[in-house]
């Protein structure tokens, strides 16, 4: 091999060995990080006030949850709540991607389109706060309403 390039060589050796030592800190700085995601699954739209004053209506209380995602996402074992801690579970249902359920408080036959908790009175009340928690009993989403709220998470 000429003196020539025996010296191309080494300056292409070291040249790429001082690119990959400079790449590799910033890929490591990234490693273990937890970037944050926005949840898929997201609770939209609330009509808590039932039509009147009366608790007769607990079918027209309901609440919005909507799969944001292009994809399905199993909504088995997950809970809505109210601040009063009365709990609907989920059971086989399965949000296609962007598709929207109304959760009833009442009693009504479940659709793709509305579910019910089987309530025979209201459950949401004018100052209250909706918890959307997944299978492992994480809060996936939140929404809140009334005096002392006007919070979304």
């Amino acid at each position: 091999m000429s003196r020539i390039a025996f010296r191309l060589t080494a300056t292409a050796l070291v040249a790429g060995s001082a690119l990959a030592a400079a790449a590799l800190p910033a890929a490591a700085a990234d490693h273990g990080r937890r970037h944050e995601q926005r949840p898929q699954v997201v609770l939209g739209e609330v009509q808590h006030a039932a039509p009147g004053r009366s608790h007769r209506s607990p079918n027209e209380q309901w609440v919005t949850v909507t799969n944001t995602s292009g994809r399905p996402v199993s909504l088995d074992r997950w809970t809505l709540s109210d601040s009063d801690h009365h709990t609907y579970w989920f059971g086989h249902v399965t949000l296609r991607g962007h598709q929207s359920v109304r959760v009833h408080a009442g009693n009504g036959r479940d659709t793709g389109r509305d579910l019910y908790q089987g309530s025979r009175i209201a459950v949401w009340d004018a100052s209250d706060t909706a918890t959307l928690r997944d299978s492992r009993g994480h809060v996936v989403d939140t929404e809140s309403w009334g005096r002392r709220h006007h919070h979304h998470r």
